[in-house]
């Protein structure tokens, strides 16, 4: 029997997944880690402490599988996207914490840039300039970190989003690379050549020797050290995680569209082998790469989707688990016309403002704890929603169904309430893990295990398909008070006090 492992190192935790040749789960590890917020709009990760629970996850994995480390065929990662660090090529030791995908500490650089050299990097990277992207982060290590420049002149540090921290630790520092996907979050990576772009790494000022290689996305890049588990194992697969979910659910033809619920709330569209630039605020990306081909796809971002739930459970203690939301939402007939913006860290696409902030409106004496859950849920629907709408617009295609994967979609709640407010089915697979079982996928690609993305297709199966039950009325005037919603949550904070804070 081959067993195949799926490594989905995520924003609050690493999720390890073991499957059999059948691509049957055979065991599973997870395990959280810290969120450092140092100071206001800031957001970091101690990137140490997600090695080892990295590793801790696979071994709870292993036992739960009762398999061995050796009876692994393969391995494949996929990483949290544009959340980057830096450590010292000598001592193996992070120089700072990782910079989070959600961290704003840059948005006054990413408006400077903005205003001289959008056109340029939007049409080099798919990416609109926003503090988001890797490339500022690195930027801000290197203007603020002690020694980081000086490290960097004497080519005595490595850069790098956490699949390259992940496989130079996986590996005693053999392997220094990346793969096009995760490169294409950077803001440093050019979507026509498949390399990084010496013209904005000058603008921004970033060193090219500092950079990771430049991957495919299956591949064998190296093999395991002892130092992670107890064999040699081939890593070759490596991806970014929203990609990683897109071709977990085989989602391999042109006009494809998935949506993963995590921490943020991500929508892809696979959109074949040519990037389709957006004109309603999606961005374009590359998903993956395969023998030197680019598969490109528009991406819908939320900041934050399941990160409003665990809010309401560390922040406003109203729940004590994101499982009793299902029933509290149920549990009252509507909103009571309570409207929750969760913009925590400002919009994403398709409104990309840095200065917007949470708002709840339409609050009465009346409100109550269930309506306010219900708000939440709803609010993750909503901003979908919003960001497949100008998917059509963009890409000009009919968009019949969805496909839905990540923790959420067992909130039964959430899932039908998704399917009325689109307007079309939302389909859950019964492996809804999809993130760790495309890394998985491609870990086989990579040693020869699948001829091509084709022998893939026929293991995706639907597990349930919720249909819409609202009328088109109802869904447009819940659609209209949203977007009243989020109008007022926007610019909220002025640009002197966004920059103070972050």
């Amino acid at each position: 029997m081959k067993y195949y492992l799926g490594i989905d190192q995520g924003t609050t935790g690493t999720t390890s997944i073991i499957f059999d040749e059948e691509w049957n789960i055979c065991g599973k590890g997870y395990v959280e880690h810290t969120q450092y917020y140092p100071e206001p709009g800031w957001v970091e990760h101690d990137p140490i402490e997600i090695w080892n629970k990295t590793k801790e996850s696979v071994a709870i994995a292993l036992v739960h599988s009762g398999i061995n480390a050796k009876d692994l065929r393969a391995i494949g990662l996929d990483n949290q996207g544009e959340t980057c660090m830096a450590w010292d090529k000598k001592t193996g030791k992070p120089i700072y914490n990782a910079i989070v995908w959600q961290d704003r500490r840059t948005a006054k650089r990413a408006d400077e840039l903005k205003e001289k050299y959008n056109e340029l990097i939007v049409n080099k990277t798919g990416l609109t300039i926003d503090a988001y992207f890797s490339a500022l982060k690195i930027k801000w290590i290197l203007e603020n970190v002690s020694d980081a420049k000086q490290k960097a002149e004497k080519g005595d540090l490595l850069v790098g989003t956490l699949d390259t921290w992940l496989l130079w630790k996986m590996t005693e520092g053999e392997v220094y690379v990346t793969d096009s996907s995760t490169a294409s979050r950077t803001m440093l990576f050019n979507l026509h050549t498949n390399q990084w772009d010496d013209e904005i790494l000058k603008i921004i000022g970033i060193p090219k020797s500092i950079l990771p290689e430049i991957k495919d996305s299956a591949e064998i890049y190296g093999y395991t050290s002892t130092d992670f588990i107890d064999a040699k194992i081939p890593i070759a697969g490596s991806v970014v995680d929203q990609a990683a979910a897109l071709f977990g659910q085989a989602c391999f033809e042109k006009g494809s569209v998935k949506t993963t619920y995590g921490t943020g709330c991500f929508m892809l569209m696979n959109t074949g082998d040519k990037p389709i630039v957006s004109k309603n605020g999606l961005i374009t990306t590359a998903v993956w790469s395969l023998e030197k081909k680019i598969t490109f796809a528009l991406d819908g971002g939320v900041y934050i989707s399941g990160a409003a739930v665990q809010w309401l459970r560390d922040g406003l203690k109203i729940i004590k688990s994101a499982d009793e939301t299902e029933a509290m939402a149920k549990s009252v007939a509507d909103t009571g016309g309570l409207y929750f913006v969760p913009a925590f860290t400002g919009l994403a696409a398709p409104y990309w403002d840095q200065y917007a902030r949470g708002t709840m409106i339409g609050i009465t004496g009346g409100t109550t704890r269930e309506h306010i859950v219900r708000a939440t849920l709803e609010a993750i629907a909503f901003q979908v929603a919003e960001n497949l709408e100008v998917m059509r617009m963009d890409s000009g295609m009919t968009i019949d169904s969805m496909r839905v994967d990540g923790g959420a979609v067992v909130n039964k709640f959430l899932m039908q309430f998704q399917a009325d407010i689109l307007g079309i089915p939302v389909d859950v697979p019964v492996i809804h893990e999809t993130t760790a079982l495309g890394a998985a996928y491609l870990g086989a690609l990579g040693v020869g295990d699948f001829s091509s993305v084709g022998d893939i297709n026929s293991n995706w199966k639907l597990n349930k398909r919720y249909i819409p039950s609202i009328g088109d009325d109802q869904r447009e005037t819940k659609m209209e008070q949203w977007k009243k919603a989020v109008k007022r949550s926007t610019n909220w904070i002025n640009k002197m006090q966004g920059e103070k804070n972050a």
